[in-house]
C-alpha cells in the first residue's frame, strides 16, 4: 500500500439538487427525548446501492454493541430499528422513514444516496431528528438552505474532494482527453461537474461529459458519444447499473481493455464470481476507483466480522460506525437524547480538545463532567464538523481492480475543504 498523499482544497460552491424539496425546511419543534438514544438506520436492502447495505448495517450494528458493551448512554442502552432506503426510483424511503420517526428515532443514519436523501431531509428535520448520512457527498447539503446549521450531518466528505482526488489520478496517470458518463441524479451530476471542473483547471481536456438516466440507464445514442469522442480515459459514475453499461463499453470498442477505465464511489464494488453482481474475469484489471474513507484496517473489519460474518464490501462502513458514536458521544455531552440536543454538541465532541479514539474512552473523558472538551477521531478518521455539518477534513481511498474483478487500495489521500 502506497504511503497516503495530501491534498488541500478551498471550497466551492454549485451543485444540482434534483430529488430535492424547494419549499424551506420547518424549524425542528422542541424535543426533550425520552432518556433511550434510538438510532434509525434507513440504508440500502434493495436498489442500486443494495451492495453498500451490509457493510453500512454492520457499521452501525458494531457501534451499538460496542456503546452497550461499554455502558451505553445516560444509563441505558442504545436502542437500533432498521429501515429500507431503497432508491430514488423505488421511492421507498419516505415511507420507511415515518416507520423510524414512529419508532422514536433520536438519530436516523443515512440515507446512502445523495438522492434519497434530499427526498426525506425535509421530514427528518422538521420532525426534530438529527439525519446522519455515512454516505451523502452531493455538494447540495452545503449549500443555500441546507447550508445553514440545522439537524442534518455526514461523515463521508462532500463531492468536491471526490473530484479533485479523481482528477488529481488522472491528471497523474497521464490522462489528457477524458469522457465522462454519469447518471442524470443529485450524486452523478455533482461528481461529474467537480470532476470535469478540476481536470479542465488543470489544463485537460473533457472530450465529452454525458448524462443518462438513472431508471433506463445509457442508451445507444449516449453510449456512441463516449466512444466517439477517442478519449484516453474514461470515467464511468454510476450504481449498480455498471454491471450492464461495461458490456454496451466493450462492444463499442471503449471497454476498460481498450480505454484506461475510472470508478467512483457508487461503482467500485466487488466484480469477482463471488459477488452477487460478478462481470467476467480479467473485465475490470487495472481499473481504478476512489471510495471515500480512511483505511479502516484488519482489526475493525474482524469486529465487522462478530455482526456480519458474510460482508465482502467494507465502503462507507467506517463513516456509519462513527456517525453512531458521534452520535453517542453528543448525546453524553448534552446529558440529552433530543434531535436538537444532540445536533448541537456534534461539532464539539470531532475537533477541538482532548483527543480520544474509542467510544468507551471518549466517554470515560466525559463521565466525571460532560462539558469536557474532547476530539474523537474514529476508524473513518479525523472528522471535524464544519457549519454545515459536513467534515472539513477526510480522506479517499485509491482502489484498483486485479484480474478476479477484485478491488484493493493502493493508496489513501487525505484532503481538506
Amino acid at each position: 500500500m502506497a504511503a497516503a498523499s495530501a491534498l488541500v482544497l478551498a471550497a466551492c460552491g454549485g451543485s444540482d439538487s434534483e430529488g430535492g424539496s424547494d419549499d424551506k425546511k420547518a424549524a425542528a419543534p422542541a424535543n426533550k427525548g425520552d432518556g433511550t438514544l434510538t438510532i434509525g438506520s434507513l440504508l440500502p436492502q434493495t436498489g442500486s446501492l443494495a451492495y453498500l447495505g451490509p457493510p453500512e448495517f454492520a457499521g452501525v450494528d458494531l457501534a451499538i454493541k460496542d456503546i452497550n458493551a461499554a455502558g451505553g448512554v445516560l444509563g441505558k442502552d442504545v436502542m437500533g430499528v432498521k429501515a429500507d432506503s431503497g432508491d430514488t426510483d423505488s421511492g421507498i424511503a419516505p415511507a420507511e422513514t415515518d416507520k423510524l420517526l414512529k419508532a422514536k428515532s433520536d438519530v436516523i443514519i443515512g440515507a446512502a444516496s445523495s438522492g434519497v436523501s434530499l427526498t426525506v431531509i425535509d421530514k427528518i428535520l422538521s420532525a426534530g431528528v438529527v439525519q446522519y448520512s455515512p454516505a451523502n457527498t452531493s455538494t447540495a447539503f452545503d449549500e443555500g438552505d441546507y447550508g445553514k446549521p440545522d439537524l442534518y450531518f455526514r461523515t463521508a466528505p462532500s463531492d468536491i474532494l471526490q473530484g479533485a482526488v479523481l482528477a488529481n489520478l488522472l491528471i497523474q496517470d497521464g490522462r489528457q482527453n477524458v469522457a465522462i458518463l454519469a447518471r442524470q441524479d443529485a450524486y452523478g451530476e455533482t461528481l461529474a461537474k467537480e470532476v470535469k471542473k478540476n481536470l479542465e483547471d488543470a489544463g485537460s481536456t473533457v472530450a465529452a461529459s454525458v448524462l443518462y438516466s438513472e431508471k433506463d440507464g445509457p442508451g445507444d445514442t449516449q453510449i456512441s458519444e463516449i466512444a466517439d469522442a477517442k478519449a484516453d480515459a474514461v470515467v464511468l459514475i454510476a450504481f449498480e447499473e455498471t454491471t450492464t453499461i461495461i458490456p454496451k463499453l466493450i462492444q463499442a470498442g471503449t471497454g476498460p481493455k481498450d480505454v484506461p477505465t475510472y470508478f467512483v464511489d457508487g461503482n467500485t464494488a466487488d466484480y469477482s464470481a463471488k459477488s452477487k453482481v460478478p462481470l467476467p474475469k480479467g473485465t475490470l484489471k487495472g481499473t481504478k476507483g476512489t471510495i471515500p474513507g480512511a483505511d479502516a484496517g484488519k482489526e475493525f473489519k474482524d469486529r465487522l466480522a462478530t455482526v456480519d460474518p458474510k460482508l465482502t464490501d467494507y465502503a462507507y462502513s467506517a463513516e456509519s460506525y462513527d456517525a453512531v458514536v458521534t452520535s453517542a458521544l453528543a448525546a453524553i455531552a448534552a446529558q440529552s437524547d433530543a434531535g436538537a440536543d444532540i445536533a448541537k454538541a456534534l461539532p464539539d465532541v470531532t475537533k477541538g480538545g482532548e483527543k480520544c479514539t474509542t467510544f468507551e474512552a471518549c466517554a470515560a473523558l466525559l463521565k466525571d463532567d460532560p462539558k469536557t472538551d474532547i476530539d474523537y477521531d474514529g476508524v473513518s478518521g479525523e472528522i471535524e464538523f464544519g457549519k454545515t455539518g459536513s467534515p472539513t477534513s477526510a480522506s479517499i481511498g485509491v482502489y484498483e481492480y486485479n484480474d478476479n474483478n477484485e478491488i484493493k487500495a493502493v493508496d489513501y489521500i487525505k484532503g481538506t475543504i
